[in-house]
């Protein structure tokens, strides 16, 4: 039904293994190859294609839903429907910015400040050109292919680049003057097929089941026996998404207890609900969680 573009590169490994976990395996004849299925009725097909490609093929109908992050639905001008933000992995978990940086010795300290002509280096020409343009500043830029922060100040005046914590500007002897755009991975789909009802019901389902995944992450469902007289020493010291689950044992003396709890918490949540009287203690992994 679906026509499912993935992005290849340094999304690749982490995108597979979402879909996998969500029990969307992607196969493949081998790791290099551009096309793959999924043995799902909701899924027709898959492509594996550079992110900066899907926004503009998505947009065009040649895929009906597909992974990509907002800085490349903005400079290919794609017009798609966003189902949500994506973070699950370290190139997705903190947004990124698309910055305007300067040398650090520079004396601009604003883009009000930079003359006409300037010369800018940048992966993203389109946002570029409508960011200065909006600041009424005249710039000549340039296309990078990569390394931009290396090519100020000897190439160009300027760069605009991409940056999660700036450390690597930093590195370069750069200075942000503006942040152009704040992007995140998304799922985004395409609007004709986001409206046939069908194609939308299956693109929600497998929003929802990523999602589950990304929810679960993390966190473990941690299972319990208390006796009557221990209960609110338990739950007082148990966290919990909600409310704790507690139903009373057939033998009629107790309870038992279930909750999911952040996975980083449970050694030292399982030694204190021993100690507050909690028995038969078992932590459970889980795949999804859906609300």
């Amino acid at each position: 039904m679906l026509r499912l573009v993935l992005p290849k590169g340094s999304l690749e490994k982490s995108t597979l293994e979402l879909f996998a976990s969500a029990g969307l395996t992607v196969g493949r004849g081998s790791s290099v190859d551009y096309k793959g299925d999924i043995d799902d009725p909701r899924v027709e097909s898959v492509r594996i294609l550079r992110p900066q490609e899907i926004g503009r093929y998505i947009a065009d109908g040649l895929f009906d839903l597909g992974i990509t992050g907002r800085d490349w639905i903005e400079e290919t001008s794609s017009e798609v429907q966003s189902l949500g933000q994506l973070h699950y992995s370290k190139n997705t978990a903190r947004p990124v910015r698309i910055v305007v940086a300067v040398p650090e010795e520079s004396s601009w300290e604003s883009v009000s400040e930079l003359p006409s002509g300037v010369k800018v280096s940048t992966e993203y020409p389109v946002l570029t050109e409508n960011y200065f343009v909006s600041k009424g500043v005249h710039a000549d830029i340039q296309l990078s292919y990569g390394a931009t922060e290396a090519k100020a100040p000897e190439i160009v005046d300027i760069v605009v680049d991409i940056t999660e914590t700036g450390r690597a500007l930093r590195a370069a002897g750069l200075k942000v003057l503006d942040t152009i755009l704040t992007s995140h991975t998304e799922l985004v789909a395409n609007p004709d097929a986001y409206s046939n009802p069908d194609k939308r019901q299956a693109m929600e389902q497998i929003h929802t089941l990523l999602q589950g995944v990304l929810e679960a992450r993390g966190k473990v469902m941690v299972k319990m026996n208390v006796l009557a007289k221990n209960l609110d020493k338990v739950l007082g010291g148990l966290p919990s998404m909600k409310s704790p689950t507690v139903n009373e044992l057939s033998t009629g003396d107790g309870y038992a207890v279930e909750t999911v709890v952040e996975k980083d918490q449970i050694n030292i949540l399982i030694p204190e609900l021993r100690a507050n009287g909690a028995t038969d203690i078992v932590e459970i992994p889980i795949s999804k969680i859906v609300h």
